[in-house]
């Protein structure tokens, strides 16, 4: 499967490139580009929610998603005009696209991300193929009930899965492809993403595994 289209710039800041250009939790961007149809927000964390990078990717046409529960947040740091603010489990149709956004949250006893937070990961189908970017979650109830092409989930541990429980999970939900991310930055090790392949390929040799951080 052809995943070109799709850049991960650190952490769990990722562009895909489609129909329309699609940014998720961009931190750390130097290039003025200005391209962005949508900018996706996980939650209000510092790695994946930074406003100076919001600034390098938005026009004025850029529309801004995020959890309701940021709603104050957003409207008062993003600088962006067109703000969509869902909560998590729900359905939604924009600008052509089909999105759904995925409760993301830890397992107790972690208290890093908690359910009652409700922030959340999405699921967006472009150019008939569905991306599903997890956010900062563990392997929890509500994330297996995905199903898509292409999965991009965190690996690094203690603020997420790490590298064994998120195979664990792809090999449950079975995308055709995934690209671990989370890793080798603020938390996990740099080689978490060779072993993270290594058990996916142990596991089910079907499931297409790229690395790119």
């Amino acid at each position: 499967m052809d995943l070109s289209n799709i850049t991960i710039n650190t952490q769990s800041s990722i562009r895909i490139a489609g129909d329309k250009v699609l940014y998720f939790d961009p931190i750390n961007i130097e290039k003025e580009d200005h391209d962005a149809d949508i900018i996706f927000i996980t939650h209000e964390h510092y790695d994946h929610f930074e406003p100076k990078s919001i600034a390098k990717i938005k026009n004025e046409n850029t529309i801004l998603v995020a959890p309701a529960s940021m709603e104050k947040q957003v409207k008062a740091e993003a600088g962006v005009a067109n703000i969509e603010l869902w909560e998590p489990g729900t359905a939604h149709e924009l600008v052509g696209l089909c999105i759904e956004s995925i409760p993301a949250y830890n397992l107790f006893p972690k208290p890093f991300h908690t359910k009652g937070k409700n922030w959340q990961g999405y699921l967006v189908t472009m150019d008939g193929i569905s991306y599903y970017v997890a956010g900062d979650t563990d392997d929890n109830d509500d994330i297996k009930k995905v199903s898509c092409d292409v999965a991009l989930i965190p690996i690094g541990g203690k603020f997420t899965m790490d590298k064994k429980q998120a195979a664990d999970y792809v090999a449950t939900i079975k995308p055709k492809a995934v690209i671990p991310t989370h890793y080798g930055d603020i938390v996990g090790h740099p080689t978490d993403g060779s072993d993270f392949k290594g058990y996916i390929e142990a596991i089910d040799e079907n499931i297409q595994v790229e690395l790119r951080l």
